[in-house]
């Protein structure tokens, strides 16, 4: 008889998968990575889909003239509520996955973005309300979830010395959404067409992802919601540790996708096109290098890669305050692309962590082999979706951080200013609690296991 670790996937109907064990490497090699990858680019597409209609509005204020009678900060606040919204979902589509199955719920929550990129459609002229507007930017914010629920997936399908380059594909492919929309976005106006021309682009390809997933993706049916997971999750410092560290990096980025185009038109003048032609590079750089940072986390550790990360993006930001105050266009948009880039590479790296710092708690335990996996993956798993709603919502505070200072000020120094503060701050959380290897002085009362534990949090 075949053990169960090295037997086939098998599938019941709907395409479930009731064996699935990507840790036993005979399994993997012989079906497992096949069926992941397959997986991984039906999960991608949606995903990316969803990225573009969650940032859908930081490229539709990009065509609201004076005709519209909407005023720098009342953009900032449509996009800020967009961003919440994106924020929120992600706990409940983080748990969709195992109630509904990774397959169904990509199908679910692709057709769900009809709905949001329809009503914009339909509101999108001069005479409609802030408040109008407001709400479709609020149910854009659904676009935001796919991300949790797609991450979730995902780590179910690989093993944990994949999940840095699997997590990183799959978000940064999820994250090029933001730039693909600016780009299409771009061409609209390039070509003198008006918004609708933009959502009617996006309504076909969000049908052709739902209808792709239907076919091509799987379900696993050892995919559970854990309650008693999600508890001790949200228990564990780690996961609002992480959760703050998130907030530095994709807080980051998706906060500065939206508003990049916003600040070049407020503080440099520029008019939609100019605009439009350079917000596109910085999400774009920065999505295509995520997988990159889940490589190097892979490779010398999440927390080092993380932890440098912050001082390049502190670095960035003292010389957008310095082009920002010399009012030097130019240098102003190549920092800005430059923090874009290393917001990049800190969200792969901040994701592999995750799983890391679980396995060491595992160890730390004495749990080993399939045992110490699972339980990793319990934990990971229930984190991900705090994580990732709590990191979005850093979107929220940079775009509010944006609308009070050009309030106050007149410009965004202001909160470019409290951003480098924040990211000292992060390498400092980074620096003390997953590097500083206080193991190595701990006292005569700490347990092995304790002593264990700190010290393998530097290879996270």
């Amino acid at each position: 008889m075949t053990a169960p670790s090295q037997a086939p996937a098998q599938s019941r109907g709907g395409r479930w998968i009731d064996h699935w064990d990507p840790e036993d490497e005979t399994f993997w090699n012989e079906t497992g990575e096949k069926v992941a990858r397959r997986n991984l680019v039906f999960s991608v597409l949606s995903e990316h889909i969803g990225f573009s209609i969650w940032t859908l509005w930081s490229v539709m204020v990009l065509f609201m003239g004076p005709e519209y009678g909407l005023t720098p900060a009342d953009k900032f606040v449509i996009v800020s509520m967009a961003t919440l919204v994106g924020a929120l979902v992600r706990v409940p589509y983080t748990f969709a996955v195992a109630v509904f199955g990774g397959r169904n719920w990509t199908i679910v929550s692709a057709s769900l973005l009809l709905l949001p990129t329809i009503a914009a459609f339909i509101v999108m002229e001069p005479g409609t309300s802030f408040t109008t507007f407001l709400l479709c930017a609020m149910l854009a914010g659904i676009g935001g979830g796919n991300f949790a629920s797609s991450m979730t997936n995902i780590n179910a399908f690989f093993p944990l010395r994949k999940k840095g380059w699997a997590l990183g594909l799959n978000a940064g492919g999820g994250n090029i959404g933001v730039p693909v929309v600016q780009l299409v976005g771009l061409a609209v106006i390039g070509a003198s067409g008006g918004p609708r021309v933009l959502l009617g682009i996006y309504i076909p390809c969000i049908v052709v992802a739902a209808v792709l997933a239907a076919l091509y993706m799987d379900n696993i049916s050892s995919v559970k919601n854990d309650t008693g997971a999600a508890k001790e999750a949200a228990k564990d410092p780690h996961t609002w540790i992480m959760s703050f560290l998130y907030i530095g990096t994709f807080g980051s980025f998706i906060g500065y996708s939206f508003a990049f185009g916003l600040v070049l038109q407020t503080q440099f003048g520029r008019t939609p096109l100019e605009s439009a032609y350079v917000t596109f590079i910085g999400p774009l750089l920065g999505s295509l290098i995520r997988p990159f940072g889940g490589w190097l986390a892979d490779k010398y550790g999440g927390a080092r890669i993380t932890l440098w990360n912050f001082v390049g993006m502190a670095a960035a930001t003292a010389v957008i305050i310095s082009a920002s105050m010399s009012k030097s266009l130019a240098l102003f948009t190549t920092a800005f692309i430059a923090l874009f880039i290393l917001t990049g590479l800190g969200n792969g790296s901040t994701y592999k962590m995750i799983p890391g710092i679980f396995q060491a708690k595992a160890a730390a335990k004495g749990l080993t082999g399939e045992e110490a996996a699972s339980y990793g993956r319990r934990l990971s798993g229930a984190s991900m979706g705090l994580i990732g709603a709590v990191g979005a919502l850093g979107g929220l505070g940079i775009n509010l951080a944006f609308r009070q200072s050009f309030l106050s000020v007149g410009s965004g120094t202001g909160a470019f200013v409290a951003f480098l503060a924040f990211y000292g701050v992060c390498f400092v959380v980074t620096w003390a609690v997953y590097l500083r290897r206080p193991a190595a002085q701990a006292p005569a009362t700490a347990t092995a296991s304790e002593a264990k534990s700190q010290l393998s949090y530097a290879e996270v």
